[in-house]
């Protein structure tokens, strides 16, 4: 039996991938596909790509089967070796850092409603950070969260909770735009 040509050559051994290596990148680039084939379907039209690719990615979308979705997966990380890697890369980023920033918003919205249930101080606070706000709304919508937060378990409806949640939104929101 030969020697491989590169076993007893250093030199020429690093030039190529390992095997392992090579299953290392296919299976990243296979997840990249899982990924942006879980994007939503705006943004995956946004996104340049070889049509292949798209069609490759779409046609997983639509199958069902287990063993079929695996099978496409796998002929989409095939694909995706075609393909320029490092945009991809950033779309998925972006869409991921898009709803991390919508999940954080949601949050702040939370804390400024259990603050303003909880003390008198954080309305102050809200007035002086959100000055267009309608504060008689305001105060009367965290009267409403106070009485059914004051109210017996079996009896609060949720309401003034709620509302005063949906009111304090969309004021995040506008100061995060402009």
């Amino acid at each position: 039996m030969r020697p491989h040509p590169n076993e007893h050559d250093p030199e020429l051994a690093d030039e190529r991938p390992s095997k392992t290596q090579l299953k290392q990148q296919m299976h990243s680039l296979q997840a990249l596909g899982e990924e942006l084939a879980a994007l939503p379907e705006q943004r995956l039209a946004a996104i340049d790509m070889p049509d292949a690719l798209r069609e490759a990615i779409l046609t997983y979308r639509r199958t069902k089967s287990h063993e079929g979705r695996r099978r496409q997966m796998q002929y989409v990380g095939k694909q995706m070796r075609a393909a320029d890697e490092a945009p991809l890369r950033e779309a998925v980023a972006a869409f991921k850092l898009g709803s991390a920033k919508d999940t954080l918003r949601l949050h702040e919205a939370e804390r400024w409603r259990d603050e303003l249930v909880a003390n008198d101080e954080a309305l102050t606070r809200w007035a002086e950070t959100y000055p267009q706000t309608d504060l008689q709304r305001l105060r009367s919508l965290v009267r409403a969260a106070r009485k059914d937060a004051a109210a017996a378990p079996e009896q609060r409806s949720g309401r003034g909770y709620r509302e005063l949640f949906q009111f304090i939104k969309p004021c995040l929101d506008s100061e995060e735009h402009e």
